[in-house]
């Protein structure tokens, strides 16, 4: 039986080096919808927004 992959770390940035990434959206807590059942302005319905990790 195959044992399933250790999670890695990441990789060190180099300093002035962004990256971009999705999260859970804050306004809705990634469940796409407000509290009323409309579609969240945060992330538009999707649950995730994009982020922006590093110095630039």
């Amino acid at each position: 039986m195959a044992m399933p992959a250790a999670p890695t770390e990441p990789e060190p940035q180099e300093p002035g080096v962004s990256q971009t990434g999705e999260a859970p959206c804050p306004a809705c807590g990634g469940s796409g919808r407000r509290d009323d059942g409309g579609e969240c302005p945060g992330c538009k319905g999707s649950g995730l927004v994009i982020v922006t990790v590093g110095d630039a």
